[in-house]
């Protein structure tokens, strides 16, 4: 058992090595010195805006170096653990090893994904749009199911969810809605669902029994950090207001809180009705209009790139980039990657780690698109 054990380290330790030479933590670790140096300085808090912006990098510098420490500390221990089990011919530490195993097994596959996380955006937030596509309550249905399985999986990443937008269905189901996704490599992580996706099922909405194909858009966008400058002009939006929608209440439907902002120069149409002032909706409009100009800039640089290799992607609706199938068998398949599985319910659960893995593994071998 502990044979077999050591077989399984050794390759571990080679891609915990390479890790550290991917993050350049020996480099990171230098530049910590340095900076920690320059704070020591007389006069180092004479421009406040300067200072603090090395606290931050300081700060997060260490933290990144200290994620890395603590993986290669667990394999430390790992390593000891089973050394003693194995010296000591004590079968019940195999289990206990087995079980350290899988867990650094685990945290050195999340951190080797982090790393493909290269974009400008890719370490923030990430704003998801859903929308329902032709079919009806059947399709509004689907947006609502989608925005489960990506709450569910948020909630195993730790992640926090903000609704900015929702647009109810007329019988049931979600027609419309924008969440923020608020976490460490959201945007990174979720940027492998940008896309159309595909249910096949017996519709609960058919008398008849009868099996349903519908499809519902996801667009992922990335947030706005504090800092980064997004120059609109007032000239070029067409600010609307309007009355809320929604179940009911003591605010809702009595004054015209909604906001629906138009910029003028692209077209794009961004709307908020979720808060409970004007105020915070044209706060959580411009953070959606901002994300999308910032997309919009994305998708030009992409089509450039994407010319020069005559490679441009099919982006039409109805090419779908993965199939959910309830019926006549269960599975999901990713279109651009292959992956599939038969547990369709644990995928609709939120358990599409796998499927960003190989989106993004895919994606740094030049094998997908963005």
């Amino acid at each position: 058992m502990f044979t077999e054990l050591k077989r399984e380290l050794e390759p571990l330790g080679k891609r915990i090595e390479d890790l550290r030479v991917s993050l350049d933590i020996a480099g990171k670790e230098e530049e910590i010195g340095r900076l920690d140096a320059q704070m020591l300085n007389c006069g180092f808090w004479d421009n406040q805006g300067l200072a603090q912006k090395t606290v931050q990098r300081v700060a997060n510098l260490r933290d990144k170096v200290s994620v890395f420490q603590e993986l290669a500390n667990k394999y430390e221990e790992l390593e000891v653990l089973i050394e003693l089990g194995q010296e000591e011919e004590d079968d019940s530490l195999a289990a206990e090893a087995k079980e350290s195993l899988d867990a650094v097994s685990r945290l050195v596959e999340e951190m080797e994904l982090a790393v493909l996380l290269n974009g400008p955006y890719d370490r923030g937030n990430a704003i998801i749009a859903l929308h329902a596509g032709a079919g009806g309550t059947e399709a509004q249905d689907w947006v609502e199911m989608l925005l489960r399985m990506y709450g569910r999986w948020a909630e195993r990443h730790r992640y926090k969810i903000e609704i900015l937008d929702m647009l109810p269905g007329d019988e049931a189901g979600i027609k419309s809605a924008t969440i923020e996704v608020i976490g460490a490599n959201a945007y990174g992580y979720l940027l492998a669902e940008k896309g159309v996706h595909r249910l096949v099922r017996i519709s609960p909405f058919d008398t008849a029994g009868r099996r349903h194909t519908s499809f519902a858009s996801v667009d992922v966008l990335p947030e706005v950090e504090e800092g980064i400058d997004v120059q609109i002009d007032p000239e070029d939006l067409k600010i609307d207001t309007f009355r809320s929608g929604g179940a009911g209440g003591q605010h809702v439907n009595k004054t015209d809180s909604a906001v629906r902002m138009t910029h003028l120069p692209t077209g794009i149409v961004v709307s908020c009705q979720n808060e409970r002032s004007q105020m915070a909706n044209r706060l959580a409009a411009m953070k959606m209009l901002k994300a999308r100009l910032i997309d919009l800039e994305i998708r030009k640089k992409e089509a450039e790139l994407a010319a020069l290799r005559s490679d441009q992607q099919d982006i039409a609706w109805g090419s779908q980039i993965r199939s959910y199938v309830f019926h006549p068998y269960s599975m999901v398949k990713d279109h651009r990657t292959g992956w599939e599985t038969g547990n369709i319910n644990a995928v609709m659960d939120g358990e599409i780690d796998p499927f960003i893995a190989s989106y993004l593994k895919d994606k740094a071998r030049g094998q997908v698109g963005t």
